[in-house]
């Protein structure tokens, strides 16, 4: 009986009536690094997960592109074959098809160049030249900044992410 007695005193004389037993407090902290490890890691996760995804995606894009490319090719090769067919049958000449075809051809070319003269023109006027002006010195003058920051020019774009 006299050693139940002292074990209800030592206990009572541990534990003070304002702070939270140390071991208690190190415990919370132990659980606080642990969750925010957790969370952390997990943003890494996600953020690697998408980085991949994005890697992923640019690869499937490039191939995209170059499947539409070779397909619209084949298909302005099928409508013009199909053109040429029609106009044989019309002129019932396959020389004559062919020759019609190649003035159209040229008609629609020498119409594309002048569009392209046209719009170079449209860039080489004064307004427009000075706006590209502006342009090209305000992105050099942010690589300036980037690169005097200690960063790599065009690098915005990855911390955005």
């Amino acid at each position: 009986m006299h050693d139940s007695v002292r074990d209800d005193e030592t206990a009572g004389r541990s534990e003070s009536p304002g702070a939270p037993p140390p071991s208690g407090l190190l415990e919370e902290l132990g659980a606080l690094a642990r969750a925010v490890r957790s969370l952390f890691g997990a943003q890494l996760q996600l953020l690697a997960a998408e980085l991949g995804l994005a890697r992923s995606a640019i690869s499937w894009l490039l191939a995209a592109g170059l499947v539409a490319t070779v397909t619209g090719v084949g298909f302005g090769l099928t409508v013009l074959a199909l053109i040429g067919l029609l106009l044989a049958k019309w002129l019932h000449s396959l020389i004559f098809a062919f020759a019609v075809l190649a003035v159209l051809e040229a008609l629609f070319l020498f119409g594309a160049i002048m569009l392209f003269r046209r719009c170079m023109h449209w860039m080489s006027l004064p307004a427009t030249r000075e706006e590209w002006h502006a342009i090209m010195h305000d992105t050099l003058q942010k690589a300036e900044q980037d690169i005097d920051a200690g960063e790599k020019p065009g690098s915005e774009g990855v911390k955005q992410l």
